[in-house]
């Protein structure tokens, strides 16, 4: 049985312009040796646009991945983040930008930052495309947003409902 449709949050030219405006802010506090580091699998989407947005801004980032998983295919955190695939190019002396889909329990993004500061990054920034509200304070804020999204739960441009929709090129709600 397929899932039903997404109610539509942000268009794809929605999406598109905030992708933009968030690599205007990034722009300055970057340089080309920095290496931006997507979150798997789910911040393959807005790392793409990122890079390019950024490339059309001057800015030819070096590029790298982190693997991790707290969700599984769940629709909630399962409290634990494991390293599914750690970075493969050094980041050691450099800033690395750590990009990813959304911000809710901040576990990734935690975990992410302590692992990329512990391979020797000099700075470590943080971009999302979406952050939702969260009822308790969490270990660490991004640095960028592109969105401050609603406390649904969204699907499209690499979120995802077990493992699919993530290619939708908009943002969706399930509930």
């Amino acid at each position: 049985m397929s899932e039903p449709q997404p109610t539509v949050l942000l268009s794809e030219q929605d999406v598109a312009a905030r992708v933009a405006a968030v690599a205007e802010q990034i722009a300055p506090r970057i340089d080309d040796e920095t290496v931006m580091v997507c979150l798997l699998t789910g911040g393959i989407w807005f790392a793409a646009d990122l890079t390019r947005a950024l490339a059309r801004l001057g800015r030819l980032t070096k590029f790298d991945a982190l693997w991790l998983s707290s969700y599984r295919d769940e629709r909630h955190s399962y409290g634990r983040c494991e390293v599914r695939a750690d970075l493969q190019r050094p980041v050691l002396g450099r800033k690395a930008l750590i990009v990813d889909d959304v911000f809710d329990t901040g576990l990734s993004l935690s975990e992410a930052a302590r692992l990329v500061r512990d391979a020797g990054a000099s700075e470590v920034l943080t971009a999302v495309f979406a952050s939702k509200p969260w009822p308790t304070a969490r270990a660490i804020q991004p640095d960028f947003v592109a969105w401050e999204a609603p406390p649904r739960f969204l699907v499209g441009y690499g979120m995802d409902v077990a493992g699919g929709m993530r290619g939708i090129p908009y943002v969706g709600a399930m509930d």
